[in-house]
């Protein structure tokens, strides 16, 4: 299912000559259209993918994969007057998905643990201050707690998500937020999983693209930019670029390397 058909920056915010209206992704191109289920961002650091999909995350008022609404994150302040100039075209409008960079990922572990070890500390209260009153009372009052750990339980398991590794936990995390016929924005999930890990994320997003559901992604991972059937978008100074995968100085790079390391590392 494609969602969001078209993001197109009107030619008069080409004007502005401050960030980020003057990336040089904008001047071959203002328009990006998404014509498969999974779009992928690549380029080098400082090419504008983040920012791209950080503004389409606003400009969509996403949650992150915290259910935060994206909107409240200081971080993309920034961004905000790219976002409100930005227009988008749907060919159907959906509130499912959310919004996930890397670094959420590991404040959202955080957060969890946080949330859990508070309930803990009102269940422990509500068992000192309800010890003389009835047990309907006291079940009463520790439904609300408990209820929250045995969900978040449910969820990650009872010894939560940083039992795990840190790959496994971010595809539990993924996993379990997931939900059909949503719209997914993800920068750089790669960061957090080993190339097996990424094998495993592109069959999940596989199954996913399957129950209706639309991705945009921002990768520097060579694995991950061989889904089947993708559209790669390359942001360069050159502008936005729609290119094949064995195009890829990415790709060819690090085929390169793989095949002799030592006339790279030589070099250095």
């Amino acid at each position: 299912m494609i969602f969001l058909r078209e993001m197109k920056l009107p030619q008069e915010q080409l004007e502005k000559e401050y960030f980020p209206f003057t990336l040089p992704i904008w001047q071959s191109s203002s328009t990006l259209t998404f014509t498969s289920p999974v779009t992928l961002f690549v380029g080098e650091n400082g090419s504008g993918k983040s920012t791209v999909l950080e503004a389409l995350a606003l400009a969509i008022n996403m949650v992150t994969v915290g259910s935060e609404n994206v909107n409240q994150d200081a971080s993309l302040q920034r961004l905000k007057e790219l976002s409100w100039s930005l227009k988008l075209s749907w060919n159907k409008k959906t509130k499912r998905g959310f919004f996930l960079r890397a670094e959420d990922f590991f404040g959202y572990v955080k957060r969890m643990n946080e949330m859990k070890e508070e309930m803990a500390e009102e269940l422990k209260r509500v068992e000192q201050e309800y010890k003389n009153r009835s047990d309907f009372a006291k079940m009463q009052a520790r439904a609300p707690f408990a209820g929250a750990i045995h969900d978040m339980d449910q969820r990650y398991g009872r010894e939560g998500l940083d039992a795990r590794s840190h790959g496994e936990s971010f595809l539990a995390l993924f996993q379990n937020r997931f939900v059909p016929e949503g719209l997914y924005l993800l920068d750089e999930p790669e960061v957090p999983l080993s190339p097996l890990r990424q094998l495993t994320l592109i069959s999940m997003l596989k199954e996913m693209v399957g129950q209706d559901s639309q991705f945009i992604i921002a990768t520097h991972s060579p694995i991950l930019l061989a889904y089947p059937g993708a559209t790669i978008l390359q942001l360069s100074g050159k502008g936005i670029e729609n290119v094949n995968y064995n195009e890829l100085e990415h790709v060819n790079l690090t085929r390169d390397f793989l095949n002799n390391p030592a006339s790279f590392l030589r070099h250095l």
